[in-house]
């Protein structure tokens, strides 16, 4: 993945793949078929990882200053950020 410049709109962008990877990740633990449990958790393995990476990317653009409007969080993140 190619590196993206701060700017907001990426910062958008970057919060709505977050999004995205969040529901895959549901989708994957509750509704798809897998021949056993062990291949359900890798495939969730694999998912966690790549939306960990997204996050990571995403906390360090808003701790370089770049501001987003705070309703375009993913739900996930607006229950960690109101927990911590």
């Amino acid at each position: 993945m190619p590196a993206r410049p701060p700017s907001k709109y990426n910062l958008k962008d970057l919060y709505e793949e977050i999004g995205f990877y969040d529901r895959k990740i549901a989708h994957c633990q509750n509704f798809e078929k897998f021949d056993s449990e062990e291949e359900r958790s890798r495939a969730v393995e694999k998912l966690a990882k790549k939306r960990k990476s997204l996050v990571q990317s995403a906390a360090t653009m808003a701790s370089s200053g770049v501001e987003c409007d705070p309703s375009q969080l993913p739900g996930s993140l607006k229950n960690a950020a109101s927990s911590t």
